[in-house]
């Protein structure tokens, strides 16, 4: 038994260095990819749409509050009741528009993204079981990274190119 516990002693620092830690710079991977730059360009002009319709409608409140302000003084109170409210409701039409706005714009973004982030994932997976690796870690997300770990970014761009 007490040779038993010896021999497990000495095999389990083996067992420990026999692990293998790689990384990647998933951003260097992404920029690499020409959809990514295709799906940059659609939601740009996405984006770009939804900011011209909420400015068309900021301008148009706009308009309507300064004719408001010149002709309140002639007013009767039912009609400057109803266009204060007017202007009420086109100021929350326009914040209920922009919170759409960025929602349609993260769920294009995933839409959109979502693939490309799984076949970044895939490639990862494929590199790190073909390389048989205990770890692989994100450049920006590790503290450290010593010697002993390898740079497979390239491995994984290859391996996406395969995929494709």
């Amino acid at each position: 038994m007490k040779k038993f516990f010896v021999a497990l002693m000495l095999i389990a620092p083996t067992a420990l260095f026999a692990q293998k830690f790689g990384h990647v710079d998933t951003q260097n991977i992404m920029q690499s990819l020409p959809e990514i730059s295709v799906i940059n360009g659609e939601l740009q002009a996405k984006q770009k749409e939804l900011e011209n319709d909420l400015t068309a409608m900021q301008t148009e409140l706009q308009r309507k509050l300064e004719e408001y302000e010149k002709t309140q003084s002639t007013m009767n109170e039912t009609k400057r009741k109803e266009t204060e409210q007017e202007l009420q409701d086109m100021n929350n039409k326009i914040q209920q528009t922009y919170q759409q706005s960025q929602q349609t714009m993260q769920q294009l973004q995933q839409e959109k993204m979502g693939p490309v982030y799984d076949k970044v994932r895939k490639a990862i997976e494929t590199v790190g079981k073909a390389g048989a690796y205990t770890y692989i870690f994100e450049v920006g997300s590790a503290l450290y990274i010593g010697t002993d770990s390898k740079d497979l970014t390239a491995d994984v761009k290859t391996e996406i190119q395969k995929i494709k």
